[in-house]
């Protein structure tokens, strides 16, 4: 089976609340690719409806030195914190959360965010401006 083929089967063992084979199937694809985000993630939450609020940190944290700036990983680790007591660590990372919605995922901090071209308001069309035909008196000058 491919990546995707066991992170499929996977997430259908999450998805019929079938955790502690879902959380050996998600760790089976890390050690295959350390560096398969989605598993990451999947397997602190997989966690954290287990009620292993401890083991959810620890997953998440890994999946926060994957993608740093990820929405998603910083409302997980918000939610995993206030779940285990920690309020501080949880304001923290909701605040991160709404910081990284602000962001494209291609911004970097202090860059301007890109936009889409079709999604940009159409721009009246340039106007043309005619010089006068006759420039006008000029008051302020004597007349000889």
């Amino acid at each position: 089976m491919t990546l995707q083929e066991q992170y499929d089967d996977a997430m259908f063992d999450f998805s019929t609340a079938e955790y502690d084979r879902a959380i050996e199937k998600l760790k089976a694809i890390l050690a295959e690719d350390p560096n398969c985000f989605d598993a990451q993630l999947s397997l602190g939450m997989a966690y954290y409806r287990k009620g292993d609020y401890t083991a959810a940190i620890a997953e998440g944290r890994k999946a926060e030195k994957l993608k740093p700036g990820e929405q998603l990983v910083h409302t997980n680790l918000s939610l995993f914190y206030m779940k285990a007591g920690d309020k501080g660590l949880a304001e923290h990372h909701g605040m991160q959360a709404r910081i990284s919605s602000w962001r494209s995922d291609k911004t970097k901090p202090g860059e301007a965010p890109k936009t889409d071209p079709d999604l940009e308001m159409a721009k009246p069309p340039p106007q043309t401006i005619k010089p006068p035909e006759k420039f006008p008196d000029m008051p302020w000058k004597k007349k000889s």
